[in-house]
């Protein structure tokens, strides 16, 4: 049975499957299968189909953007240290915000605040729009955002 729910992808990039254990006073204590168990509760509170992934691998959160394209799936994007350099990562991103479909980038902390090589993204530019700062609640903020934007889209 295919879900009428609008279809959202939380993917997360480099490092994100070590939270709980990396860094914490900066990341925070829950680990990425508390953020699996509170997105699909967001999501189900908020009418959206969620599925949240992580992965070290660059080719591999392409090919998840390309399948978020070709699903016509929103995306919650947490790019981590992908964030600042790989063109490939913001040139897929570009396809989905292309495809008329939301791309949010989020970020635990707010990379502003941090290092100075952090201050700058490459995806920022091709999202619809970011949030930064506010930890697991970044994530919380960007569904919302989605489910806020696609209520007040005039219906085909």
């Amino acid at each position: 049975m295919v879900s009428a729910l609008p279809r959202v992808l939380v993917l997360n990039g480099p490092n994100l499957g070590r939270l709980g254990v990396r860094e914490p006073e900066i990341y925070g204590h829950a680990s990425m299968a508390d953020l699996k168990v509170s997105a699909a509760q967001w999501g189900k509170e908020l009418g959206l189909e969620v599925d949240v992934r992580q992965t070290d691998d660059e080719s591999e959160i392409v090919g998840w953007l390309h399948e978020a394209v070709d699903a016509g799936a929103h995306v919650v994007l947490n790019p981590a240290a992908f964030t600042h350099y790989s063109y490939a990562l913001r040139d897929a991103a570009a396809q989905v915000t292309t495809a008329d479909l939301l791309l949010v980038e989020v970020h635990l902390s707010n990379p502003a605040t941090r290092e100075s090589f952090r201050h700058y993204s490459v995806v920022a530019g091709v999202a619809t729009g970011t949030v930064a700062g506010f930890g697991f609640d970044s994530y919380r903020l960007a569904l919302t955002a989605i489910a806020e934007r696609l209520a007040s889209k005039p219906q085909a």
